[in-house]
């Protein structure tokens, strides 16, 4: 009897990584060179034609998602918490990645080990979108970046731009994406989390078994009360954004690395010493 192999699911079939979220497993859908957007079909596992890319309009990096995540409840609860915005919902994808490379790719569908180190909090529509910003393993001139502020900013503006316009015709309305939030190192590593737990509780219906930075996001992806953002990966205080339809709307705010309070040494109730008893 002959034998077929079949390769796993792109996103279900394969792990986050054993060192997510400092390390990541990335599963690459298009490439720089690609005039056409590929997407994962959900229920094949295959790349699909999703649309010619729009004008001229190409992605600036590899770009694709991280396995056994979805953006649900708790990263939605996120994007309300720093932005200041209202009912936000998830996209009910896996979280988007964007990888720096110095190398150029023929074409995509291929994992990639990536460092993740900062990202862009977009909100398209009334859905958050985020885009998780990652290094290559071993890239000779992105491979040693650990923070978003090493990256130049000319390439950070060419990929907000992309974001903001990959989908806005000219003859198009009111803009209604925007990306009113970017992010260090810390908040993309909390934002995979989350990602980590509402993929184990929407989608496998588990509960997770995650770090105690992702137990509030627990919370949350059940419906409980809001999620507490640790101190350590805090944003900056949120703003509001601007209405779509203005162009003020593609500005972004930088979250800085917020250090956590020293500790206050606790206070010791001391008893009074017990008084000798007479002999």
């Amino acid at each position: 009897m002959k034998t077929v192999q079949q390769s796993a699911h792109p996103w279900h079939g394969v792990d986050a990584g054993p060192k997510s979220p400092e390390w990541v497993t990335a599963y690459i859908e298009i490439v720089p060179s690609d005039g056409v957007k590929y997407e994962l079909d959900k229920d094949t596992g295959l790349l699909r034609v999703d649309r010619p890319q729009t004008f001229s309009s190409l992605c600036p990096t590899l770009y694709g998602f991280v396995p056994r995540t979805y953006c649900g409840k708790t990263v939605a609860q996120r994007a309300m918490e720093t932005t200041g915005l209202e009912n936000i919902e998830g996209d009910a994808d896996p979280i988007d990645i964007c990888v720096l490379s110095e190398k150029q790719f023929p074409h995509g569908n291929f994992l990639a080990n990536v460092r993740p180190i900062g990202g862009f909090r977009m909100i398209d529509g009334n859905e958050a979108d985020d885009k998780i910003i990652a290094v290559l393993q071993g890239d000779l001139t992105y491979g040693k970046f650990e923070e978003l502020e090493q990256v130049p900013v000319a390439i950070l503006d060419r990929l907000r731009h992309y974001f903001l316009s990959y989908k806005q015709l000219p003859t198009d309305g009111p803009r209604r994406v925007i990306i009113p939030e970017t992010y260090d190192r810390a908040e993309a590593h909390q934002v995979i989390e989350r990602c980590l737990v509402d993929y184990q509780v929407e989608i496998l219906g588990k509960k997770p078994k995650r770090s105690k930075a992702a137990k509030p996001a627990a919370k949350a992806a059940k419906g409980g009360a809001a999620a507490k953002a640790p101190k350590a990966a805090k944003a900056t205080k949120a703003v509001k954004a601007p209405p779509a339809a203005k162009d003020e709307a593609t500005k972004t705010k930088t979250v800085r690395k917020v250090k956590p309070a020293p500790m206050l040494a606790a206070k010791v109730a001391r008893k009074p010493a017990a008084k000798a008893k007479k002999a």
